[in-house]
């Protein structure tokens, strides 16, 4: 998802630049790819009902996820020094652009039909694709100019959070109040950020390293064993990204039909998934008290089998809005 290569020149063809992969970038963005597939699997894992709802958006897993895409992001904002740094190559840009954006495409195609409620209308290759034409206006600007751009996108969320970017043509800029549902969300702001800090490092990385790069591409001891699968992976890492979800899906779903995981309990899913909406919504109350009042409640006007089947529209029937205001006052009572 990135471009490795360092423009040098050829002392005999001193007016034709040419191009050599950093193996260890290469290597680098191959361990992400390792890092996702393992999130991936864990994420497939809860959908087919193995591990427990909620498992890959919370805690450790969330984090991880974070800490995965930040790392492409970062790495894809490395690479544009590399491939433009010494002259801005408009072909090779337009290349690797239209297929980010074509592949980003696909991917919300392909969602939006097996997960309609929550497809991937802007993801990390969405994130990507617009980070790198932005990138193009730093790439003749100090590293310290990247930096601050870097920092004033991570914070933008924190601030400028506002209604007016609540209408869903505007949820890819990442400052509405509403959070959109997504299997992936890599809205422009705050991942902007990682794509210029990336930038601004190969600003200031790159004419210290250069020379030692370039005696490293001429010779093969200075790849090691271990960096080129890496390696190989981080050439191919679209290709890959592209493939390894569909693939390990198939693989669960095989497995499931042969070993299915087992029914879960309604109330104590419902239980959970309450308590994690309510700690993010309503952070003044008794969560606890809560969910357990409109668990209790569901289940004595016979709601709760309709609403786990979908029959219910929790955003427009009144006597969901009626339940969950009389468990509010509850538990901000300590009834």
């Amino acid at each position: 998802m990135g471009d490795s290569r360092t423009t040098t020149v050829d002392q005999t063809k001193a007016s034709r630049p040419i191009t050599k992969r950093i193996a260890l970038l290469d290597a680098l963005r191959g361990v992400a790819l390792v890092a996702m597939a393992i999130y991936h699997f864990v994420w497939d894992l809860e959908f087919f009902g193995y591990v427990t709802a909620g498992t890959a958006g919370t805690g450790g897993w969330r984090l991880f996820a974070r800490l995965i895409a930040s790392s492409f992001i970062f790495l894809a904002g490395y690479s544009l020094v590399l491939g433009h740094g010494a002259g801005f190559r408009p072909r090779a840009f337009m290349r690797r652009f239209v297929r980010i954006a074509g592949a980003a495409a696909l991917i919300s195609f392909a969602t939006w039909f097996a997960f309609p409620a929550s497809f991937i209308f802007f993801g990390i290759l969405h994130a990507i694709a617009a980070a790198s034409l932005i990138g193009l206006l730093f790439l003749r600007l100090p590293a310290p100019a990247s930096f601050l751009a870097a920092g004033a996108a991570l914070v933008a969320p924190l601030y400028l959070r506002s209604p007016l970017f609540d209408a869903p043509l505007l949820w890819w800029v990442g400052l509405s109040e509403t959070i959109p549902r997504s299997n992936d969300y890599v809205p422009l702001l705050p991942w902007l950020g990682p794509f210029l800090a990336g930038l601004g490092t190969a600003k200031l990385l790159q004419p210290l390293l250069r020379p030692r790069q370039q005696s490293l591409a001429n010779s093969e001891s200075g790849r090691k064993l271990w960096i080129r699968p890496l390696a190989f992976g981080g050439r191919h890492s679209l290709a890959i990204y592209l493939i390894h979800q569909p693939v390990l899906i198939g693989l669960v779903y095989a497995f499931s039909l042969a070993f299915p995981a087992p029914a879960p309990d309604a109330s104590w899913a419902y239980r959970r998934n309450c308590e994690r909406a309510c700690s993010l919504n309503n952070p003044a109350i008794d969560c606890g008290a809560f969910c357990g009042c409109t668990l209790t409640r569901l289940q004595e006007q016979n709601l709760f089998e309709d609403l786990n089947l979908g029959k219910i529209d929790v955003n427009s029937d009144e006597r969901i809005a009626r339940i969950a205001g009389q468990c509010t006052m509850d538990a901000r009572s300590g009834d």
